[in-house]
């Protein structure tokens, strides 16, 4: 993760948070439930339901995605 990505510093981070995503169109959030968060400073990567997607990591721990990239770890991260 660290070598592809680039980051020395990314880290897997505890799923035990709010992660949402916005959906275009939508007022609302959808909440997701990570089984797997990975941060690069302030982006993260979560994988839902064998999903990757890209979000922001908050001040208060929690996550905002807004997109989704894929199944596959590597593109996802030579998307960040």
């Amino acid at each position: 993760m660290r070598a592809l990505s680039g980051d020395p510093t990314a880290a897997a981070l505890s799923t035990d948070r709010l992660v949402v995503l916005e959906v275009a169109g939508q007022d609302d959030y959808e909440t997701l439930r990570p089984d797997v968060l990975l941060a690069f400073h302030e982006l993260c990567l979560v994988r839902d339901g064998g999903e990757w997607f890209m979000g922001q990591l908050d001040d208060d721990g929690s996550v905002i995605c807004w997109g989704s990239y894929g199944s596959e770890l590597a593109e996802a991260i030579r998307g960040l």
